[in-house]
């Protein structure tokens, strides 16, 4: 049985997968700040780990936020690229893996927009959370070349599953309360991934390594999400409003600041498709990704 540590235990990711990691036959150590089986902050700490391991899954991180401050534009630095390096020195000490996994982003590509966008696309995110996860992965890309370790850096988009984080949880939370309004009929494609599928990656991560972009292979419109989300909330379908109104709305929003539900920057956003390629994934994995249209509960 392959001895596998968790980072990040206690997160949406980690409680949704370990339970489907133990079925395949981990043996599943955790690593979170509180309630663990390794007690750890990564972020201030070098963890003191006393046996060695197969796989390393990192998943622990600071996202869903927008920072405000110069000390919370340093907390995703801190949490993100020195808890990686925190976690290294922690492994360097007992036993350098066999494999190691890291959960990074499509943000890391800094797009708003586009279409099929694959691995081989500049690395242009500029938002503190994103810039965190680009210069943890080429720490990552040195350490693990050094010390001969199989690395996976896997690059999420929207992940979906029961009571997700994020914009997809506003989005649920929105239909459920009637506070959420469809833009432009809802056209706008997003690349989306049933949280299942990374469970369903690991072994195949494990013994290959490379960086992929995972993502479904049907990019749901905005409008599919609301109709599958009001549908299991057994709420109506959330209006629709015109573009023209939405963009009237979006400049007040500009104007009042963080409180508002939208602004220029948040429309452009909703309005316009950002797809990924996850052919690379397919092909070098020979990996299946579920159809979330098909599978997405929300609890």
């Amino acid at each position: 049985m392959k001895k596998l540590l968790f980072t990040g235990s206690n997160g949406f990711l980690g409680k949704n997968i370990i339970p489907l990691l133990h079925k395949i036959g981990y043996n599943i150590i955790t690593l979170n700040r509180s309630e663990s089986l390794i007690c750890c902050d990564l972020s201030n700490e070098v963890p003191s780990l006393s046996n060695s391991f197969d796989i390393v899954i990192h998943a622990a991180g600071k996202a869903h936020s927008v920072p405000k401050s110069n000390l919370e534009i340093k907390s995703f630095f801190d949490v993100n690229l020195q808890g990686t390096i925190n976690l290294c020195r922690g492994l360097e000490k007992s036993g350098i893996p066999k494999s190691f996994i890291f959960i990074s982003s499509v943000a890391v590509y800094g797009s708003d927009f586009g279409e099929n966008i694959s691995e081989n696309h500049p690395l242009k995110g500029r938002t503190p959370y994103a810039l965190s996860k680009i210069r943890a992965e080429h720490y990552l890309l040195e350490w693990s070349q050094k010390n001969d370790v199989i690395l996976s850096v896997i690059r999420p988009s929207l992940i979906s599953g029961p009571n997700p984080p994020g914009n997809l949880g506003v989005m649920i939370n929105g239909i459920k309360t009637g506070k959420y309004f469809s833009i432009s009929k809802g056209k706008a494609k997003k690349s989306v991934l049933m949280v299942q599928d990374i469970a369903n990656l690991i072994p195949l991560l494990a013994e290959k390594g490379g960086i992929y972009n995972v993502c479904d292979s049907e990019h749901p419109t905005f409008r599919d999400l609301e109709i599958i989300i009001a549908r299991q909330l057994g709420r109506n379908l959330p209006l629709s409003i015109p573009i023209k109104l939405a963009k009237i709305l979006a400049l007040i929003g500009d104007l009042i600041g963080g409180w508002s539900p939208i602004n220029s920057n948040k429309l452009r956003k909703i309005t316009k498709s950002l797809t990924f390629s996850n052919e690379k994934a397919k092909k070098d994995l020979d990996w299946k990704p579920i159809n979330v249209i098909q599978n997405f509960k929300i609890h």
